[in-house]
């Protein structure tokens, strides 16, 4: 007989892309079921499960965070933005709209990941250089070879920030 038990479900409220909500889950539960499962937040996806592709990250209190390691304990309080957070397909965000003039995109799996790390990182510093772009995206993996045009991208989102 087995001496586990299950941690306890714990109700929180959570401010995702600017509204409050409340789930019940695990504490531990990664944020990305979350969004995904409970909130319908499709941007954020499954890549490893080990928080080293970037395929679900999110904006956490303006950091680009990994929400599948991420537990739900962590997010209780702070604001989190997703890709839906950004912008619309009627009006993208400026990042956004850089990615499709560059047509950064192939199979577009690692695209939440490039964006949403992209984002933070204009947020950080609105003219970053070549170089501090390619550092900050190093860790976000593109298995289809799309890097020039998501550099192009994000450096056509820079020459664009007021």
């Amino acid at each position: 007989m087995s001496d586990h038990t299950l941690a306890p479900v714990r109700t929180v409220t959570l401010h995702v892309n600017g509204q409050p909500v409340v789930v019940s889950a695990m504490a531990d539960t990664p944020l990305l079921l979350i969004l995904r499962n409970d909130l319908q937040l499709n941007g954020p996806k499954y890549g490893c499960g080990l928080g080293e592709c970037g395929a679900c990250t999110v904006i956490i209190d303006g950091v680009a965070a990994r929400s599948c390691v991420f537990p739900l304990s962590g997010a209780e309080g702070r604001t989190i933005t997703t890709l839906e957070g950004l912008g619309s397909r009627a009006q993208p965000h400026l990042v956004q709209q850089a990615f499709i003039d560059e047509q950064a995109a192939q199979c577009g799996y690692c695209m939440n990941g490039m964006i949403m790390t992209a984002k933070a990182l204009l947020d950080r510093i609105p003219h970053p250089s070549e170089e501090q772009v390619l550092n900050e995206l190093s860790a976000n993996l593109c298995r289809c070879g799309t890097h020039l045009e998501i550099i192009r991208a994000v450096m056509l989102a820079a020459r664009q920030m007021p």
